[in-house]
């Protein structure tokens, strides 16, 4: 089997950096979510690969003033279930945002329930899936299923499962696709290779700019399930420090932020890997909105959020690494969502096999169980190669 590699590393939106030789860090696929269960999981002990768990439940939540927030989030957890449970009801589907604003829980709430209710927002549901809440489908935005246990990030870093993966291949690096016709596959650079079947695992992102050109029609339903589904956004600044300055008890730090959104989810790399890293969030609009800052303002910004939370003297950081997905040529985005009137069948249709068999299309937003993760992107590769072979 032939692997044609855009990029210089294997991997893919799969990225552990070792820009810090004593710290490998995780710049796209970081957890192992759910490890009972998980094909990641097996995947690990085959590989040799090391597990450090963390807990959603192990969190701390600050209000604007960095103090710990004693609100009802109960309350404002209800309002959303309910405003999606009401959204269900309808005779067509509508965004999550509009189905919150919707809500008689949210035209009667305060102003601080509601900047409560767009933290729930964003922490659940656009941090979860890449996804601005304007886009996202109150109907199937949270429609995928996941394995039981808890989370677990990698020590020596995710690229320990795709090394282990990558033996024996016959990779081809810097070679970006610029073309696929029935039996060819052409590069950028004018070189074509042939093969009687291709597996596609282009993001939906690159899919969907149209700068792989291909010869033959793809199925309507192939097409119209590109143009539909989203690809979300959600980027990474991780910033290390000589010694942590904030609670080293728990993995995740929220803050209800004057801008909702904006540095609203930190991890604490602290506990579970005890490396003095802080690693914010940001995803959809905002994470688009930081991608055009340039390093140092990046930084400036997250380090205004944390003397916001912890106190004027916390200190900067001694260094930083900071990604950005969407402007990435080949990617183009984090992993996919289901957009407004998408769901698991517009993913089936994107999956499957075109030209009677001569290419297949595989990845993350072709499940419509596991999208927008690591471990739904090994499953789909495993379901074609498996299709192929029984074919």
């Amino acid at each position: 089997m032939l692997i044609l590699e855009a990029r210089g590393r294997i991997g893919g939106r799969l990225h552990t950096s070792r820009l810090w030789p004593d710290m490998p860090m995780d710049l796209g696929a970081s957890w192992i979510h759910g490890i009972r269960g998980n094909p990641l999981s097996a995947l690990a002990r085959a590989a040799g690969a090391a597990l450090a768990e963390t807990s959603y439940g192990s969190s701390l939540l600050l209000g604007p003033d960095g103090a710990p927030f004693r609100g009802n989030t109960g309350k404002a957890e209800k309002i959303l279930r309910r405003a999606l449970e009401a959204a269900s009801t309808r005779k067509s589907d509508i965004s999550a945002a509009q189905a919150l604003e919707a809500s008689p829980g949210w035209r009667g709430a305060s102003a601080d329930e509601r900047r409560l209710m767009q933290y729930l927002v964003n922490s659940t549901l656009e941090h979860e899936y890449g996804a601005p809440a304007r886009q996202l489908s109150a109907w199937y935005g949270d429609e995928d299923e996941t394995f039981s246990g808890p989370d677990a990030l990698l020590p020596g870093g995710f690229d320990r499962l795709a090394a282990y993966l990558a033996q024996g291949l016959d990779i081809r690096f810097q070679s970006k696709v610029s073309g696929i016709a029935p039996g060819l596959v052409t590069l950028a650079d004018g070189s074509a290779f042939k093969a009687s079947r291709i597996i596609c695992t282009l993001p939906l992102g690159v899919l969907a700019g149209g700068n792989v050109r291909f010869a033959e029609p793809l199925a309507p339903a192939r097409l119209k399930a590109i143009e539909a589904l989203g690809m979300g956004l959600l980027n990474k600044c991780l910033l290390r420090f000589e010694k942590p300055h904030w609670p080293e008890g728990p993995d995740w730090i929220g803050w209800l932020g004057e801008t909702p959104g904006l540095w609203g989810e930190w991890v604490s790399l602290s506990p579970s890997l005890g490396m003095p890293v802080l690693v914010g969030f940001n995803a959809g609009d905002e994470a688009e909105a930081i991608e055009n800052l340039s390093d140092r303002d990046t930084v400036a910004s997250a380090h205004a959020a944390l003397k916001a939370m912890f106190g004027t003297q916390f200190p900067p950081p001694g260094s930083a690494q900071i990604t950005r997905w969407g402007k990435d040529p080949f990617s183009l985005g984090s992993y996919s969502f289901n957009a407004v009137s998408t769901n698991g069948q517009t993913r089936r249709a994107l999956s499957g096999a075109d030209w009677d068999g001569g290419l297949w299309f595989a990845g993350e937003a072709t499940m419509a169980d596991y999208f927008g993760t690591a471990h739904g992107a090994f499953l789909s590769g495993k379901q074609v190669a498996e299709a192929i072979l029984s074919g």
